[in-house]
């Protein structure tokens, strides 16, 4: 039984300098639709976020857009992909809202604003503040230099092993899709030191 209904969605305002991130996008919002899962997601329309957007919403997947007031403006909507739009005061009303309206999370390539939301739901599994299935779509290799910091601060003792354990990297979004499935957190009962 697929207990994933909604996942939220964390990734680029642009596109990239690589095509295949854009695809990757188109891939990912197929693939969630073939699973019956909906997305939450920014709100924008703008690059890899509206791309996934657009796609999820054009398969007639529910698409549910969170974006605090400032954004709320046509230069970061331009047409409507989205079968739901929640405006809120702030971005930490945001990233709560699209927390909460998440099974699960998967972070694609993006910039300071898609990293600080990932790393967010990690310290917050870490915490204990979810239970929720965590994941990098590891398009090209994206992610490795991150993977590669994990590792480095595992091995200086920043870090503890079965939080990274807990954490899904895949470069294709069906094997993701299904490890998300299939994973029961072991992190459940850890607590941040």
């Amino acid at each position: 039984m697929n207990t994933i209904k909604t996942v939220a969605v964390f990734c680029g305002s642009s596109v990239g300098n690589n095509p295949l991130y854009k695809q990757k996008a188109i891939d990912l919002g197929n693939a969630l639709c073939t699973n019956q899962m909906g997305i939450v997601y920014g709100g924008g329309n703008l690059g890899l976020m509206g791309v996934v957007a657009k796609t999820v919403f054009s398969l007639g997947g529910p698409v549910t857009g969170v974006l605090p007031e400032a954004l709320n403006l046509a230069s970061v909507r331009k047409e409507v992909v989205e079968t739901e739009l929640i405006v809120v005061p702030t971005m930490h009303e945001r990233k709560a809202r699209m927390y909460s309206l998440a099974d699960a999370f998967i972070a694609l390539p993006g910039g300071v604003g898609t990293f600080e939301e990932f790393l967010e739901v990690v310290t917050w599994l870490q915490l204990g503040y979810h239970h929720k299935p965590v994941a990098l779509l590891n398009t090209a290799g994206f992610y490795d230099p991150l993977l590669h910091l994990f590792q480095q601060s595992s091995r200086e003792g920043f870090l503890h092993q079965d939080l990274l354990d807990c954490i899904v990297v895949e470069e294709d979004e069906n094997i993701l899709l299904q490890r998300l499935q299939n994973i029961t957190m072991t992190f459940k009962d850890k607590v941040a030191r």
